[in-house]
This record gives structure tokens, sequence and C-alpha cells, in this order.
């Protein structure tokens, strides 16, 4: 069976990109594929802050991949080094501090898709 690992490189309140992953994740597990992880690097590590205040009328993306990555028991890892260099304290909320060789080191077995 086909397994997917999703990277995602930007803000989550810059762009459709984490909605996209989401959308992306949902059809794959429909279809019978796995996604072995979710890696957050670069501006995405946002997605992890714990001092993000949205408006009402605006989607948390964030807590929605932390709880579909729960739900369906995908570990959601952050870069920990792209997250000190932005000034971001991790809400512990589904997020695991990674680093590069931890994301690398579970590719092998799954196909690489960048949102």
């Amino acid at each position: 069976m086909t397994a997917f690992s999703l990277l995602l490189t930007t803000s989550p309140l810059a762009s459709q990109n984490f909605a996209s992953a989401l959308q992306f994740a949902s059809a794959a597990l429909a279809s019978g594929y796995q996604i072995a992880q979710v890696f957050l690097y670069q501006d995405a590590v946002l997605a992890a802050a714990a001092n993000i205040d949205l408006p009402a009328d605006e989607p948390n993306l964030s807590q929605q991949l932390a709880d579909f990555c729960q739900a369906n028991q995908i570990p959601l890892l952050y870069c920990v080094t792209a997250a000190e260099k932005r000034g971001v304290v991790p809400d512990a909320k589904g997020f695991i501090g990674a680093g590069l060789a931890e994301f690398a080191m579970r590719l092998p077995n799954s196909k690489l898709v960048q949102f």
C-alpha cells in the first residue's frame, strides 16, 4: 500500500497550502492510502505557535491539521530549528518537535508530496 509524507513549507496564515494538504490527506485516506507523516518546515512551523489569535471568521487551519492528524494517528512533526529561528513557542496540542534527520529517516517507505 502506498504511503505519503507531506511536507508543508509556507505559513498557514499566508497561503492555501494547509487547506490543500488537508484535502489531499483526507482524499488519500478515503482512497485507502496511508499518510506516514506531516512535517512542518520553514514558515509552516508557525502552525505550532501557541500565541496565534485568529479572527472568529477565519478558519484555524493549524488546529484543523492537528485534529486531523490526531484523529488518524498521523505524526505531525515540526522542525525545531526552524521554529527557534522564528521565535515560535510551540503549542503542545498534537505537534511533535523533530529535526530534518528524523523527517528524512521516515521518507524511504513513502512518497513525498510538498505543499
